[in-house]
């Protein structure tokens, strides 16, 4: 990562802009790394839970995710999403050319907003056959999205896309190799269960069944919150102010149940760890709309949470995550929670001891700058 807030960077403009309280506002800048090629993982650890995973405490430690039982206490609550990526990436053709198409949300059964390319010749009214799957063009958007209206609807059109459609790799691996078989498998967290998502919450394709009942013999409570994952979790960050920033806005919910089950964690001293940034983004979201102070209460709703250094986090006292892209929203995010110096020190122990990176690399757990694991 690059210098601290303020300093200057090589190739890089320094950020000279002020808060209110006169520290220099945070740039794009202070968040980049430089990250060799060959560290992108483009399979996961097999079996999953043989990914390493770096304790980010007081102080650095190696250890694998098979060892996170051993890093969390009796009284200790995981708290998982429980999103579902469905297989929506489809290749076909328009005429005689090539075209692809990424299903990003449903208006109705029959109509799909998309992520297409070419662009160009998805016109308004073609006719576009994936496989056993026919769509025309309804409507073209500023964003370059497209809305297709298929020839099928509802569970009808989603039993054709379990057999026409890829995984929806991030650009990082697509770039690398195609999407195949395995990934319907590998792209898909133990937990999945609703359907919504067009990328996988990636910390949680690190747990398998036998892990799961280690960490229930530790004492260690789990509980679902559901985040479905849109197409803004790939974009950049395109503005050098963070305070410039516009996120996306994704769907999430908070049950009843896991709200009881993080007011009782809280009841006797444990500590609340999100499995990933999605569904510690829903439990935030969930507490600033509960009164001052008090614990989240159940919520559902769209968020634009964007959780940057500063941010006061109310519920997670510790995070379960992957690796993240320079420049990201996520790196800002755990840069929030695990402190901005720390995180530049972990990154730059994670390159220089080749864990890999990215949704199919290795993992950390963090914990607040203030805190000892």
């Amino acid at each position: 990562m690059t210098g601290l807030p303020g300093t200057a960077v090589p190739g890089g403009q320094a950020s000279h802009d002020e808060d209110k309280a006169g520290r220099p506002a945070l740039g794009l800048v202070d968040f980049d790394y430089d990250l060799p090629p060959d560290l992108i993982a483009t399979r996961p650890a097999v079996p999953r839970d043989a990914a390493r995973l770096l304790v980010v405490g007081q102080d650095l430690r190696d250890r694998s995710v098979a060892d996170l039982p051993q890093e969390l206490r009796d009284g200790d609550l995981l708290v998982f999403n429980d999103t579902r990526v469905l297989p929506v990436r489809l290749t076909g053709r328009i005429g005689e050319g090539r075209v692809e198409a990424t299903l990003v949300d449903a208006p109705d059964g029959a109509l799909w907003r998309a992520l297409v390319k070419p662009g160009k010749r998805f016109r308004d009214g073609a006719h576009v056959t994936f496989g056993a799957l026919t769509a025309q063009v309804a409507d073209r958007h500023a964003d370059g999205s497209v809305t297709l209206r298929f020839d099928r609807a509802g569970e009808d059109l989603r039993r054709v896309l379990e057999v026409e459609g890829d995984m929806p790799l991030p650009p990082y691996i697509a770039k690398l190799r195609a999407p195949d078989a395995q990934d319907r498998a590998d792209y898909q967290t133990v937990f999945a269960a609703h359907e919504g998502s067009v990328a996988a919450p990636t910390a949680g394709l690190h747990f398998t069944p036998a892990l799961l009942e280690r960490l229930r013999a530790r004492g260690v409570a789990l509980a679902p919150v559901t985040l479905h994952v849109g197409p803004g979790t790939f974009l950049p960050v395109k503005v050098e102010r963070l305070a410039d920033h516009q996120m996306h806005a994704e769907w999430g919910a908070l049950p009843a149940a896991t709200a009881a089950a993080i007011a009782a964690t809280r009841a006797r001293g444990g500590r609340v760890v999100p499995i990933g940034t999605t569904a510690l983004r829903v439990l935030e979201s969930a507490a600033l709309a509960a009164p001052d102070g008090a614990p989240p209460g159940p919520w559902s709703g769209e968020t634009r949470l964007f959780v940057t250094p500063g941010f006061r986090f109310r519920v997670a006292d510790g995070l379960v995550t992957n690796f993240h892209l320079p420049k990201s929203t996520l790196l800002m995010l755990v840069s929030a929670l695990g402190g901005m110096a720390r995180m530049r020190a972990a990154y730059a122990h994670a390159v220089a001891q080749r864990y890999r990176f990215f949704s199919y690399g290795d993992a950390s757990l963090i914990w607040p700058a203030s805190e000892s694991a």
